[in-house]
């Protein structure tokens, strides 16, 4: 074989292990490639009609070894990639869709949603 195959098949060698090797991401839950929401970010101005719900998801989602991010009732993109993985888990449509059979699955049942509450006008 002359230099130029040899210097081909090395290159593709290392090319070929590279895609093997893996790295620190591709080992992880994808939910745990999303940061944590920052600190304001976390604490939201008005709570949803569904934040006990989602809380309660969330809660449920990180118990199980789920990275759901803070329990703030916020179903942001952490909490849907941590649904979706759980539902991978089980045998669901991994849709990271709020549905009856994921409920149910996470032992968490649905409530009706709250009323929001009317914002107190000041006086002047």
């Amino acid at each position: 074989m002359d230099r130029c195959h040899l210097f081909i098949s090395a290159v593709l060698f290392l090319f070929a292990s590279a895609a093997f090797a893996g790295d620190a991401l591709s080992d992880m839950h994808p939910e745990e490639a999303y940061p944590d929401p920052s600190p304001a970010a976390a604490a939201p101005a008005s709570q949803g009609p569904f934040s006990d719900l989602f809380k309660q998801v969330q809660e449920k989602l990180n118990q199980l070894g789920f990275d759901a991010g803070p329990a703030n009732g916020q179903f942001d993109s952490k909490t849907q990639a941590a649904l979706a993985q759980f539902q991978l888990s089980w045998p669901l449509p991994a849709s990271g869709s709020l549905d009856e059979a994921t409920l149910r699955a996470l032992g968490v049942q649905a409530v009706q949603p709250r009323e929001p509450q009317p914002q107190a006008q000041a006086s002047s």
